[in-house]
């Protein structure tokens, strides 16, 4: 990983491969090490830009509030520092937050992109509400929250035969410091609907979703690209896509990947 510094704030960041531009973006709790399995697959055709968000992994916090525009706009910078000007972005639930707010803000340099467990919906009341009362409890008792939140993002019938992959989730979201996750809770709650971007723009998109994903509704979320040209595919597992059905999604971002 590399470092960047953006506004006095340490960003870490990886860059390898050729080719067009794909920026991979991690969720809430996670850092850029949740796409080092596919890191080979991608970079043998592809130029892959990882970035730990701000508060997340080895990047350091901007303030007590981290935006998904304060997001877009460091992922940006360092974009810019790499002499990128479109890129195709693949974010993980917060990171297709962020991957929007880039879209919406920079829609010149978006080639494309993919909502992997991820949605354009803003919170409604109860979320926001649930997330002020983790806000509350993470003051207190944060690493126990942290480990049932991950143990949940997986669909219960994986929580056994995942217990390994469950372990290291837990391990690296507890390396998120605790004004890190407010500041992306905070943020989070900040964040506009951005449906519009689904039907106003002409770039080829990709919402993955899983069925039993305890996060994000299934039957809700699909609802967001009726009348649209979005591709849909579905998982029969949680939040976890990427590890829950790694395989089978490695093939459909190839696919995906080819389109733009």
């Amino acid at each position: 990983m590399n470092n960047f510094l953006y506004k006095n704030t340490k960003v870490s960041y990886s860059d390898s491969g050729k080719g067009s531009a794909i920026v991979l973006l991690h969720g809430f709790l996670e850092n850029a090490t949740m796409w080092d399995s596919y890191m080979v697959s991608f970079t043998e055709k592809y130029r892959v830009v990882t970035i730990d968000l701000l508060g997340h992994g080895k990047s350091d916090c901007l303030g007590y509030v981290h935006t998904m525009e304060d997001q877009a706009q460091m992922v940006n910078a360092v974009l810019q520092h790499l002499k990128i000007r479109k890129s195709i972005f693949v974010g993980h639930s917060m990171g297709g937050y962020v991957a929007l707010a880039f879209a919406e803000l920079y829609s010149e340099n978006t080639k494309g992109f993919v909502l992997l467990n991820s949605t354009t919906y803003t919170d409604d009341h109860e979320r926001k509400i649930n997330r002020n009362r983790a806000i509350k409890m993470a003051h207190k008792e944060y690493a126990s929250l942290v480990q049932i939140s991950i143990a949940n993002l997986f669909s219960i019938d994986n929580r056994e035969s995942f217990i390994s992959e469950i372990n290291q989730v837990k391990k690296e979201a507890l390396k998120t410091p605790l004004q890190g996750y407010i500041a992306a809770q905070e943020g989070m709650k900040l964040r506009k609907n951005k449906e519009h971007l689904l039907h106003l723009t002409s770039y080829p998109k990709l919402l993955i979703l899983g069925k039993k994903d305890g996060v994000l509704n299934y039957e809700d979320n699909i609802k967001q690209i009726e009348g649209t040209n979005v591709q849909l595919v579905s998982f029969p597992d949680g939040h976890m896509s990427h590890i829950e059905n790694r395989d089978e999604l490695k093939l459909v971002l190839l696919g995906f990947l080819e389109l733009c």
